[in-house]
């Protein structure tokens, strides 16, 4: 007598192109500093963040932490907005949490 050997998938499993949206968003916050830069942006007042800010904390020059937060919001993680000469990011609305719902069953 056979038996099935594996339970029945009764959860929304997450699709290709969701998948690789999620794998490239994780992949930004792969790197340990660009997880603390997100965690340093989201904890400022409104989720926003001068470049000039967010130097110190991580102990980066500016070129370096610049570079990060370009991977970020390539990864649609942050925003960025010109202020004459310093850029301000923001951490898009509910972007981790949104994350979170398409890993989660």
């Amino acid at each position: 007598m056979l038996t099935e050997c594996c339970s029945p998938v009764v959860g929304q499993v997450i699709t290709p192109q969701a998948a690789e949206t999620v794998a490239a968003k994780l992949k930004a916050l792969g790197d340990p500093t660009r997880l603390r830069l997100v965690s340093l942006v989201a904890a400022h007042e409104g989720q926003e963040a001068c470049v000039c800010d967010l130097t110190e904390p991580v102990s980066l020059s500016q070129p370096t932490v610049s570079h990060h937060l370009k991977i970020l919001v390539e990864a649609g993680i942050l925003t960025r907005e010109q202020r004459g000469k310093w850029a301000y990011y923001r951490l898009i609305p509910d972007t981790l949490a949104d994350l979170a719902r398409l890993i989660t069953p």
